[in-house]
């Protein structure tokens, strides 16, 4: 197995016959092993490499937990290869993920992305890899997504929903090319063509006020961006009907993440059957999707209200 840490990404080198896997991370060493751990259930991985970019400290208070993970990385086995690209100094989760995505796939034209806190089912390389290579050459089709919602309607094997996401995704270098930055343009684009409503899921999950927000340097999404990019374009992306992965930075350890277990997922413990997907939008997928983000929405300022009630009763009594 080749392994290699490197200090400028244009030494890395195209070997694999799978898809590489772009693993992001910064200074969550419990999350970042298990992740790794999960990695490795995966049957495929000894076939397939893997780029870990690890982000550079803010400042002193994060620089031991920082070392910590790089020194962990440097030491990760089971794979083809491990190459570990170091940042210098401290980039944001965003500009380290679109930087390192654009770097993977200009140089393999495909990658799977993940970040340091996801758990994935030991069939989740096999999904994506079977999904990047029936859609290689589809341009309905932007990505492959590993991550579905807990649901109450019961949903198809697989299926496909206009725009892209983020937790656990496989794309390739033409549906990253599609990738626009600049926050503005696309809310401005949304608006021109009146699809804020269906971007939010009517009106179900606030992205367009994400958007907002990232434009006016309130968050530093990524995700939100690669969302509308896609949905823009009038793109699809592949879900599973049962999860394959579970996030675990909903402990409040992420930078992003609050802590919640609405988001909870359990693993799939069988493959995906993706023979006979319709290459459409799914109502039934995005009506599940709708409900699930109305159900949470209630569920949480329920959390909220309740919480209020207990703290005015200690404060007031």
């Amino acid at each position: 197995m080749k392994k290699n840490t490197v200090e400028d990404e244009s030494n890395i080198i195209d070997l694999s016959e799978y898809a590489p896997i772009a693993l992001f991370a910064y200074k969550r060493l419990g999350q970042l092993r298990r992740t790794v751990q999960s990695l490795l259930t995966n049957p495929e991985a000894s076939a397939t490499e893997l780029y870990v970019f690890c982000d550079g400290a803010k400042d002193d208070v994060d620089l031991s937990a920082v070392s910590e993970v790089r020194e962990f990385a440097a030491n990760i086995n089971g794979f083809r290869s491990v190459s570990v690209v170091l940042r210098h100094k401290n980039v944001g989760l965003a500009r380290n993920i679109i930087d390192g995505v654009s770097k993977v796939t200009e140089l393999h034209g495909r990658v799977i992305v993940i970040e340091d806190d996801l758990l994935l089912s030991q069939y989740f390389l096999r999904y994506m890899n079977d999904g990047l290579n029936l859609y290689s050459d589809d341009e309905r089709v932007i990505s492959i997504h590993g991550y579905v919602y807990p649901v109450q309607q019961a949903l198809p094997e697989a299926f496909f929903l206009r725009g892209a996401d983020c937790w656990g995704w496989a794309t390739w270098r033409r549906g990253w090319a599609l990738f626009n930055p600049d926050g503005q343009a696309l809310l401005d684009e949304l608006r021109r063509l009146n699809l804020t409503k269906a971007f939010d899921f009517n009106g179900a999950y606030s992205y367009s006020q994400m958007l907002e927000g990232q434009i006016n340097g309130k968050n530093d999404s990524w995700a939100i961006r690669w969302y509308a990019s896609a949905f823009l374009a009038d793109k699809l992306t592949l879900y599973p009907g049962r999860s394959l992965v579970h996030n675990i930075g909903n402990d409040g350890s992420g930078t992003h993440c609050g802590n919640n277990s609405t988001h909870d997922a359990a693993l799939s413990n069988s493959l995906i059957n993706l023979s006979g997907v319709e290459v459409k939008h799914s109502e039934l997928g995005f009506f599940a999707f709708e409900r699930f983000f109305r159900r949470s929405k209630i569920t949480l300022l329920s959390k909220v209200r309740h919480r209020f009630k207990y703290v005015s009763s200690k404060v007031f009594a």
